[in-house]
């Protein structure tokens, strides 16, 4: 499924803008992402939006290019095969940076940071990962997610599910009495009264995950210049700021010196 976030222009085979960026298609910035992801990226009215989406799009206005969206598989977009097939020229998917996907893929400086949360059914106390495993509670995840890998590194098999809305569904429905997502996406569920009503944030692991955009591995360095630069120039006047704050909330001291 390709979602466009704004009109765009060109054909296929390829291209390159003035600045020598190469696109797999001219006159737009392909972006591969997995939905939904709020806030970092969800459909909304018919459009994908949110922090990730806006990010990106400083990237497209800085080459001259409007973005498209591309929905693929978390898994596709991790390893590199999006990238590597020529679907889209970035991925942008709420992605922590680690060393294992560094050998398929070229991260961009990172952009924001992230922790795992635990978000339970009321009445569910285990508030830590080693607290779920003593206490034999059924455990969700978001498949290919470093989240699963935390739960599987304290020696826990949860039940693994496709999406972030997957995932949801599966705590409230009982399949599972608890689960582990990215805080900010947890954050944005607890927004919702129906949610906040049934479940709860139970505890928080602290991973030092750093969000970062990604490349094609060493196939797009001028691509790869141009987002750490337009990064850089949201967080030097103020940008950065307004999107982190319309998109997840207020920004901490902490989050703004790191």
């Amino acid at each position: 499924m390709a979602l466009a976030t704004t009109a765009c222009s060109g054909g296929s085979g390829g291209a390159t803008t003035a600045g020598g960026v190469k696109l797999v298609k001219a006159g737009q910035l392909t972006t591969c992402t997995h939905l939904p992801y709020p806030p970092f990226q969800s459909e909304r009215n018919g459009k994908v939006v949110g922090f990730d989406v806006a990010m990106i799009d400083l990237v497209a206005k800085d080459l001259g290019v409007k973005q498209t969206i591309v929905d693929k598989s978390f898994e596709t977009i991790k390893t590199g095969a999006d990238l590597n097939a020529g679907i889209c020229d970035v991925a942008a998917a709420g992605m922590t940076i680690t060393d294992e996907r560094k050998r398929n893929l070229d991260f961009s400086t990172p952009y924001f940071n992230a922790t795992q949360a635990l978000l339970a059914r009321k009445g569910v106390t285990a508030g830590s990962l080693d607290e779920i495993k003593a206490g034999k509670v059924k455990l969700g995840s978001q498949s290919a997610t470093t989240g699963e890998d935390q739960a599987h590194a304290h020696g826990l098999d949860p039940q693994s599910f496709e999406s972030s809305d997957a995932v949801l569904n599966g705590l409230r429905t009982g399949q599972v009495d608890v689960v582990i997502q990215d805080y900010p996406v947890v954050e944005n569920w607890l927004k919702d009264p129906a949610i906040a009503a049934r479940l709860k944030l139970v505890g928080t692991v602290q991973t030092g995950e750093r969000y970062g955009f990604a490349v094609k591995k060493g196939g797009n360095p001028k691509l790869l210049a141009a987002i750490d630069k337009a990064i850089e120039k949201a967080k030097q006047d103020g940008t950065y700021k307004k999107l982190y704050e319309q998109w997840i909330g207020p920004m901490s001291e902490e989050t703004m010196t790191r």
